[in-house]
């Protein structure tokens, strides 16, 4: 990378207030986790998996009702 590119990319990173890498999200990190950090993912991740399954059981509601009125007739 030229020294024009180092220096538009780290103009970009201050004017844009960017203060971490946008990959350390993609990607799990090598590096040393705070205990809270880790414990905030964790709950992170718990919620996320009960909103899916909550809107998965949403989408499935019309189809379960629909199957129990055919049964009963």
């Amino acid at each position: 990378m030229s020294e024009d590119d180092c220096e538009a990319v780290a103009e970009f990173i201050r004017s844009k207030g960017i203060t971490r890498c946008p990959t350390a999200c993609v990607l799990p990190t090598q590096g040393l986790i705070a205990a809270a950090d880790r414990v905030a993912l964790e709950q992170h991740a718990v919620e996320r998996d009960r909103v899916h399954r909550a809107r998965a059981a949403a989408r499935r509601q019309p189809f379960l009702m629909l199957n129990a009125s055919q049964e009963n007739h």
